[in-house]
């Protein structure tokens, strides 16, 4: 289960082995829990999905990282998003509903945030600035908006015009729903990115808790990455404009429960992971149209240790170009960019709510090459990313906001 897994998808007896071999190493994990707890007797193991394996084994790699975090922000409550102003004042979301505006170790409350539905994984999720916010300070937001007084919920994206002084957010409206509403708490996903090419606004709803409907169906939401203008149209070229019943802001599908989402700062591809269920928290680079198998492939099983599926790969379908097995609980994701953590340049970093770690993966172009823990036992990891200064920072549950310096 370690390192690079030499199997091939054109040769179905050979998955199978492979697959039973998984299901096998998985039963000797049953006293553990699911991937959204922590866990701290768990051994953790990667592996490299196959069509884009490095030659031979992807070492290990344990030596000390040479950086420390410090709290910049002292906060008790889930800050799962968080980005910067052009000011250097810092706009976060807050998973109960309040949207604040971060002035150095003090907040405050932004009004005119969207209510949300607060309920299972479901609340004010992440934050991204208009691309030309200097000039109309738009702000969007991905929440769980409820419906029937907050019995049900869809995953929705929206934006709002963030009042000069940063107090209020005025005129918030929703943008695209994911519907149908379900009174499911799980699987809401969300991030957001700009497209660096074309300047779509991409983001990404999870299965919602029904995948055996939403991932592989294009008539309905849910388990897919979408992409929509930054006024919420659907741009002419999406991959299924015109195809009868799609939902046309659909960019891809088959996902489970996506919360990473991140642009190569050098190739302009967009990359995102996402939580696989008992095993199989996959990295993937997204493209158009393409389906990325959940749940007809995965490399992981059901909580209860039973089998999803016999098959880890196959035709139409695409591989992961990294996984993990046992699921790390992945969130937030971002590149390393800059010249402050020497020999780190472009490689991927990932946050870990089950074993409370920020995680760096070497990249070789997009074959994976090692791994490192570089902050360990810091908490639940939710949001990661590369500030203006130049340095990583990431939000822990209970703690704050977290700055990452070279020691």
């Amino acid at each position: 289960m370690g390192g690079a897994v030499g199997i091939l998808p054109a040769a179905p007896p050979f998955v199978n082995v492979i697959a039973l071999m998984r299901y096998l190493c998985f039963l000797l994990l049953l006293p553990f829990t699911a991937c959204d707890t922590t866990s701290d007797t768990t051994e953790e193991r990667t592996t490299t999905a196959p069509d884009r394996a490095a030659d031979g084994e992807a070492s290990m790699m344990l030596t000390a990282a040479g950086v420390e975090a410090e709290t910049v922000f002292d906060y008790e409550d889930i800050i799962w998003g968080f980005t910067w102003l052009p000011d250097g004042r810092i706009l976060a979301t807050v998973k109960d509903g309040r949207f604040l505006l971060i002035d150095g170790d003090s907040s405050t409350e932004i009004s005119g945030a969207p209510e949300v539905r607060d309920a299972g994984q479901g609340g004010l999720l992440d934050v991204l600035l208009d691309q030309d916010f200097a000039d109309n300070r738009y702000v969007y937001l991905t929440y769980s908006r409820p419906e029937q007084g907050g019995e049900l919920g869809f995953t929705s994206v929206g934006r709002g015009k963030l009042s000069e002084d940063g107090t209020q957010l005025e005129n918030f409206t929703s943008l695209y729903d994911g519907g149908p509403a379900t009174d499911k708490g799980q699987h809401y996903g969300s991030r957001m990115v700009w497209g660096p090419e074309d300047g779509y606004l991409y983001f990404t709803i999870g299965d919602r808790g029904n995948r055996d409907e939403n991932p592989q169906d294009t008539t309905r939401d849910g388990g897919k990455v979408y992409r929509i203008t930054a006024d919420g149209e659907i741009p002419e070229d999406n991959p299924f404009v015109g195809d009868p019943g799609a939902k046309e802001a659909i960019y891809s599908y088959g996902h489970r429960n996506l919360q990473g989402l991140a642009v190569h700062p050098e190739t302009g591809a967009i990359w995102e992971h996402e939580h696989g269920p008992r095993g199989g928290d996959e990295v993937n680079i997204i493209e158009a149209g393409k389906n990325y198998g959940w749940p007809v492939i995965t490399y992981g099983i059901n909580y209860d240790g039973t089998q999803i599926t016999q098959e880890v790969a196959q035709s139409g379908m695409e591989q992961p170009i990294h996984y993990w097995v046992p699921s790390i609980a992945p969130s937030g994701m971002a590149f390393v960019t800059g010249d402050r953590y020497p020999g780190w340049e472009n490689d991927l970093l990932v946050g870990s709510l089950r074993y409370s770690f920020l995680k760096l993966v070497h990249l070789d172009g997009t074959d994976v090459t090692g791994e490192q823990d570089i902050i360990k036992n810091i908490g639940r990891l939710r949001d990661v990313r590369m500030g203006p200064d130049g340095y990583i920072y990431a939000s822990i549950e209970g703690t704050g906001i977290v700055r990452v310096v070279p020691v």
